[in-house]
Protein backbone atom coordinates (compact mmCIF):
# COMPACT_ATOMS: atom_id res chain seq x y z
CA UNK A 1 0.00 0.00 0.00
CA UNK A 2 1.32 3.64 -1.03
CA UNK A 3 -0.31 6.89 -0.70
CA UNK A 4 2.12 9.79 -2.51
CA UNK A 5 2.16 11.55 -5.17
CA UNK A 6 2.17 11.06 -8.53
CA UNK A 7 5.45 12.53 -10.46
CA UNK A 8 4.18 12.55 -13.68
CA UNK A 9 1.06 11.83 -16.24
CA UNK A 10 0.41 8.42 -16.55
CA UNK A 11 0.91 6.69 -19.80
CA UNK A 12 -1.56 4.89 -22.00
CA UNK A 13 -0.47 2.06 -24.11
CA UNK A 14 -2.06 -0.84 -25.42
CA UNK A 15 -0.38 -4.19 -26.14
CA UNK A 16 -0.88 -6.10 -29.49
CA UNK A 17 -3.36 -7.72 -28.41
CA UNK A 18 -5.80 -4.35 -27.55
CA UNK A 19 -5.43 -4.66 -23.42
CA UNK A 20 -4.81 -1.10 -21.94
CA UNK A 21 -1.71 -0.51 -19.77
CA UNK A 22 -0.94 2.42 -17.39
CA UNK A 23 2.55 3.21 -16.28
CA UNK A 24 3.34 5.98 -13.80
CA UNK A 25 5.34 6.77 -10.75
CA UNK A 26 4.30 7.49 -7.34
CA UNK A 27 6.55 9.93 -4.70
CA UNK A 28 6.06 8.82 -0.95
CA UNK A 29 7.72 10.94 1.58
CA UNK A 30 8.98 10.98 5.05
CA UNK A 31 10.61 13.73 7.41
CA UNK A 32 12.41 12.95 10.41
CA UNK A 33 14.90 14.85 12.89
CA UNK A 34 18.35 13.72 12.76
CA UNK A 35 19.28 12.82 16.76
CA UNK A 36 22.77 14.25 16.17
CA UNK A 37 22.32 17.38 14.31
CA UNK A 38 18.68 17.89 15.67
CA UNK A 39 18.21 19.01 11.73
CA UNK A 40 15.10 18.06 10.23
CA UNK A 41 15.87 15.53 6.97
CA UNK A 42 13.62 14.61 4.01
CA UNK A 43 13.53 11.48 2.07
CA UNK A 44 11.96 10.84 -1.00
CA UNK A 45 11.33 7.41 -2.81
CA UNK A 46 10.40 7.14 -6.35
CA UNK A 47 8.05 3.67 -7.65
CA UNK A 48 7.04 2.65 -10.36
CA UNK A 49 3.18 1.96 -10.97
CA UNK A 50 1.98 -0.20 -13.46
CA UNK A 51 -2.09 -0.42 -13.84
CA UNK A 52 -3.61 -2.97 -16.61
CA UNK A 53 -6.97 -2.80 -17.96
CA UNK A 54 -8.89 0.41 -17.11
CA UNK A 55 -8.08 2.86 -19.59
CA UNK A 56 -10.95 5.18 -17.96
CA UNK A 57 -8.94 5.90 -14.73
CA UNK A 58 -5.45 7.02 -17.18
CA UNK A 59 -6.82 10.93 -17.81
CA UNK A 60 -7.09 10.91 -14.14
CA UNK A 61 -3.69 10.06 -12.86
CA UNK A 62 -1.92 13.07 -13.51
CA UNK A 63 1.35 14.96 -11.84
CA UNK A 64 1.32 15.99 -8.41
CA UNK A 65 -2.07 14.13 -8.38
CA UNK A 66 -1.98 12.26 -4.48
CA UNK A 67 -3.21 8.32 -4.57
CA UNK A 68 -3.95 5.64 -3.03
CA UNK A 69 -2.08 2.67 -4.16
CA UNK A 70 -2.88 -0.89 -3.72
CA UNK A 71 -0.89 -3.82 -5.52
CA UNK A 72 1.56 -6.55 -5.75
CA UNK A 73 5.67 -5.61 -6.23
CA UNK A 74 7.45 -7.65 -8.82
CA UNK A 75 10.72 -7.72 -10.30
CA UNK A 76 11.63 -8.63 -13.58
CA UNK A 77 15.18 -8.42 -15.46
CA UNK A 78 15.96 -7.91 -19.02
CA UNK A 79 19.05 -7.20 -20.81
CA UNK A 80 19.96 -3.90 -22.40
CA UNK A 81 21.32 -2.65 -25.38
CA UNK A 82 25.01 -3.67 -24.26
CA UNK A 83 23.94 -6.99 -23.11
CA UNK A 84 23.92 -6.28 -19.06
CA UNK A 85 21.17 -7.89 -17.06
CA UNK A 86 19.14 -5.20 -15.51
CA UNK A 87 16.25 -5.08 -13.01
CA UNK A 88 12.95 -3.20 -12.71
CA UNK A 89 10.89 -3.36 -9.47
CA UNK A 90 7.17 -1.69 -9.84
CA UNK A 91 3.76 -1.85 -8.19
CA UNK A 92 0.98 -3.95 -10.15
CA UNK A 93 -1.99 -1.81 -9.26
CA UNK A 94 -4.92 -3.95 -7.91
CA UNK A 95 -6.46 -0.92 -6.26
CA UNK A 96 -5.76 3.02 -7.14
CA UNK A 97 -7.90 5.95 -5.02
CA UNK A 98 -7.45 9.60 -5.93
CA UNK A 99 -7.00 11.51 -2.68
CA UNK A 100 -6.74 15.03 -4.05
CA UNK A 101 -3.47 17.03 -4.42
CA UNK A 102 -2.55 19.13 -6.82
CA UNK A 103 -4.67 18.95 -10.01
CA UNK A 104 -7.92 18.05 -8.06
CA UNK A 105 -11.26 16.74 -10.12
CA UNK A 106 -9.40 15.34 -12.99
CA UNK A 107 -10.18 16.00 -16.78
CA UNK A 108 -12.86 19.07 -16.85
CA UNK A 109 -12.08 20.51 -13.33
CA UNK A 110 -14.71 19.29 -10.81
CA UNK A 111 -14.62 19.48 -7.25
CA UNK A 112 -16.88 21.36 -4.34
CA UNK A 113 -16.80 24.80 -3.14
CA UNK A 114 -13.90 24.10 -1.03
CA UNK A 115 -11.43 22.79 -3.80
CA UNK A 116 -11.74 19.46 -2.84
CA UNK A 117 -12.43 17.01 -5.17
CA UNK A 118 -14.68 13.71 -4.57
CA UNK A 119 -12.77 10.53 -4.70
CA UNK A 120 -12.54 8.12 -7.77
CA UNK A 121 -11.21 4.90 -7.30
CA UNK A 122 -10.69 1.65 -9.29
CA UNK A 123 -12.39 -1.20 -7.39
CA UNK A 124 -10.77 -4.76 -7.93
CA UNK A 125 -12.96 -6.04 -9.97
CA UNK A 126 -12.23 -3.40 -12.57
CA UNK A 127 -8.57 -4.71 -12.84
CA UNK A 128 -9.52 -8.54 -13.43
CA UNK A 129 -10.64 -8.52 -16.78
CA UNK A 130 -13.48 -5.86 -16.98
CA UNK A 131 -17.00 -5.62 -15.53
CA UNK A 132 -18.09 -8.59 -13.57
CA UNK A 133 -16.47 -10.35 -10.71
CA UNK A 134 -16.44 -13.82 -9.79
CA UNK A 135 -17.41 -13.21 -6.27
CA UNK A 136 -21.13 -12.60 -5.12
CA UNK A 137 -22.11 -9.55 -4.27
CA UNK A 138 -22.67 -8.67 -0.56
CA UNK A 139 -25.61 -9.72 1.60
CA UNK A 140 -27.03 -8.77 4.30
CA UNK A 141 -25.27 -10.37 6.97
CA UNK A 142 -26.43 -13.50 9.74
CA UNK A 143 -27.73 -10.40 12.13
CA UNK A 144 -29.64 -8.83 9.63
CA UNK A 145 -27.46 -5.56 9.31
CA UNK A 146 -26.84 -4.26 5.41
CA UNK A 147 -24.98 -1.74 3.85
CA UNK A 148 -27.13 0.91 4.99
CA UNK A 149 -27.29 -0.16 8.93
CA UNK A 150 -23.58 0.62 9.04
CA UNK A 151 -23.04 4.15 10.94
CA UNK A 152 -19.85 4.91 8.58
Amino acid sequence: MLIGNLGRDAELKYTPSGVPVSRFSVATSRRWKDQQTGEWKDDTTWTNVVLWRNENLAPYLTKGKQVYVEGRIETRSYEDKDGQKKYSTEVIAEEIMLLGGRGEGGPGGGGDEFGAAPPVSMPRSASRGGGSSSRPMPQDDAFGAGDDDVPF
